[in-house]
């Protein structure tokens, strides 16, 4: 199954452990950010942005790891925009504080995984 995990910069090591994970069980990741420095100029954005869009697009599921930054957001309303499978995870159950959760993080067809980030490769594998 194709794979997308959307998160901050700040979590590209988790990013990096879930997307080693899921490979050693057969997934496929569509696009790996993490390996992108930081973007310096409008073109680099620009080559990012259309390189993330199209791994949407070409996955199966979307997982989002919080806390995410405005990017992880966008892409969280492309996933729900083409339908895809939307797993958003959060180690302690912040996707329910009222100080920092958004609408969209509770539409049906958002999952909802807490715990460590093992349980989230699990969830992801057994559902």
């Amino acid at each position: 199954m194709k794979f997308y995990i959307a998160s901050s910069f700040a979590n590209k090591d988790l990013v990096r452990y879930v997307s080693h994970k899921l490979e050693q069980k057969g997934y496929t990741q569509t696009y790996d950010w993490t390996r992108n420095e930081r973007a310096s100029t409008v073109k680099d954005l620009q080559r990012i942005g259309q390189n993330e869009k199209d791994a949407i697009t070409d996955s199966k599921v979307v997982i989002i790891i919080l806390p995410g930054g405005k990017g992880s957001h966008v892409e969280l309303g492309m996933a729900l925009g083409h339908g895809k499978r939307i797993i958003l995870y959060s180690p302690n159950g912040e996707i329910n504080d009222f100080a920092s959760t958004t609408t969209f993080y509770h539409l049906p067809e958002v999952e909802k995984c807490s715990g460590s980030i093992d349980e989230l490769v699990e969830y992801v594998v057994r559902s």
